[in-house]
């Protein structure tokens, strides 16, 4: 199946239109973990066509890749998702190019002690972006200065507010952020 709905529309009982969607999460590989993302698919009505569980592969972050299809009405489909991410599951992607724009920062600094793992989380959670890759660099051991490479995808024409979210939480962490270029920018 396609990231996009299908084309096919169906009826429901009710005389309402449903369409088929397709949901990448990302779980923590703990017990229940999957049973959490399905209840608020469950909660708003949806019908469950088929789950993609990944168990023995990870994304960069060391979690699990589900892809969940779906099948809804058009109007209830962002309120699953909002849903999804009211239960603290993280939405990779939601149906149609929801996550269509990438830029890549570097941080530099004492991002160990700083907690890296917990500013990612605030990225992702306070920008509405997703951390796709993360290469860290700590040629000094865990007390010295670090350098951490991030990409991030966004929602298109978001980049700016995605950076400013990075740039606030960087500063309060005093860790300095090297931005990408931006087309068009000058130098």
């Amino acid at each position: 199946m396609s990231d996009d709905a299908v084309d096919e529309e169906t009826e429901t009982d009710g005389g309402q239109t449903v369409q088929a969607y397709t949901v990448r999460l990302e779980l923590v590989d703990e017990p229940g973990e999957l049973l959490n993302a399905l209840q608020p698919i469950s909660d708003h009505g949806a019908n469950l066509l088929s789950i993609f569980h990944e168990r023995g592969n990870v994304t960069p972050r060391g979690h699990i890749p589900v892809e969940v299809d779906i099948e809804c009405p058009p109007d209830r489909f962002e309120t699953i998702v909002e849903a999804l991410r009211d239960a603290g599951i993280n939405v990779i992607q939601a149906g149609a190019e929801r996550y269509s724009e990438e830029l890549t920062v570097i941080l530099v600094g004492h991002l160990i002690d700083t907690d890296l793992s917990d500013s990612l989380r605030k990225f992702q959670t306070t920008s509405r972006a997703e951390v796709v890759d993360v290469s860290l660099s700590a040629p000094e051991g865990t007390e010295g200065v670090s350098s951490a490479r991030l990409r991030l995808a966004t929602e298109a024409d978001r980049a700016d507010e995605v950076l400013a979210t990075v740039r606030e939480i960087a500063e309060e962490k005093d860790i300095h952020v090297i931005e990408p270029q931006i087309a068009g920018g000058s130098a």
